[in-house]
Parts: C-alpha cells; structure tokens; sequence
C-alpha cells in the first residue's frame, strides 16, 4: 500500500516507507498533539472563529502511518469529516505521500532538504535517520 501511494506521487517506495517506520513505527493509530504547531499554525483560525475548537485541536495533532499535521492535512485538500480519518492507513499514505512530494518539489528534488521540510527541521539528523531505514525496504 505504501509503495503504490509512493508510485501515485512519483516517489520512491522505499524512502517512503523508511518515512514511515521513522514517524510511526507502522501503527495506523499513533497520533501525537503538537502544541507548537497548534499554536503557531492553527491557533488563529479558532480565536477567530473560523474553525470549531474540535477541529483546531485535531488540526494540532499529527495523524496515522506518516504523521501528517492535521493542518498540513486541510492545506493539502483533505476534505474528510473528521481528521481522524487520516488514521486509516489509505487516506495516511495518500494525503502524505501528496505532502512529501509538495517537499520535494519545493526542495528541487533534494533529499535531505525534502526530508528536513517534511520534519519540519527541528531535527537534523532525520534524514540520516530515514535514509538508514530505507535501505531495509529496497
């Protein structure tokens, strides 16, 4: 399932699962809040009410197999009802896998750079980290 949701976005199979094992260790429930990211990205969007409390605490967490921000998720055209329906493993992969490759493009098709904007920087030594799991999945 992976390696076609990586084939729809032209990526590689393998790098996308290394993603994955380095975000959830292939648990389609892990899910984690972010309160940095709530309150720089989301935070606005419920004291102005544009959105419900509900939705901008789901929109705070990251989801599923790949760990997309529930945010990330709405930005890249989820439309579903609920944000934790990126907990099933189809939508996860599909909705980033379509986030990993807006990173590439943005990033020239650079791999560390990519993967850094996929992690969101805080943490150099993850594309090190995933580039050592993708050779398990070759």
């Amino acid at each position: 399932m992976a390696r076609k949701a990586a084939a729809a976005q032209s990526l590689d199979g393998a790098l996308v699962c290394a993603v994955v094992e380095q975000e959830s260790g292939w648990n389609p429930w892990a899910m984690r809040y972010e309160p940095a990211f709530f309150a720089k990205y989301v935070a606005a969007l419920y004291t102005n009410y544009k959105i419900t409390a509900s939705e901008a605490y789901a929109r705070g967490f990251s989801w599923g197999l790949m760990q997309v921000m529930g945010q990330v998720a709405r930005e890249t055209g989820f439309d579903g009802q609920f944000l934790s329906a990126l907990c099933d493993p189809e939508q996860s992969l599909e909705v980033g896998c379509k986030v990993l490759k807006k990173k590439f493009d943005a990033m020239g098709g650079d791999c560390t750079r990519a993967l850094l904007a996929w992690n969101g920087g805080a943490n150099t030594e993850y594309p090190v980290q995933v580039l050592a799991r993708r050779a398990r999945y070759l």
